[in-house]
């Protein structure tokens, strides 16, 4: 086999074949869906819907975005099983979570 298509099947078994990518809109002072449950390996990207900035910070601080402004987007890819809570730093009443599964 050449390298290269050794690289490719590498990629190929790497990424679990449920994976997926999921959005979140953060819309009117709330992330919707507020709770989620997602396969490991899934990317997830919050996308802000609203006019003022948000940011999207987990609780136990395994992620932190920065401000958002209108259309900006967070990306964090979940590889590891659990559950993730999250808030906006900047609106500590806004809330979310996200169950990882095998």
């Amino acid at each position: 086999m050449n390298m290269r298509l050794l690289a490719v099947m590498g990629l190929m078994l790497s990424t679990p074949a449920w994976a997926q990518d999921v959005k979140i809109d953060i819309k009117e002072f709330m992330f919707g869906p507020k709770d989620l449950t997602v396969a490991v390996g899934t990317r997830v990207t919050w996308v802000n819907d609203d006019q003022i900035p948000h940011t999207v910070a987990e609780t136990h601080k395994a992620f932190r975005s920065g401000a958002l402004d209108t259309n900006d987007s967070f990306s964090w890819v979940f590889d590891t099983p659990g559950e993730y809570e999250y808030f906006c730093a900047l609106h500590p009443q806004m809330i979310g979570k996200i169950v990882v599964s095998q």
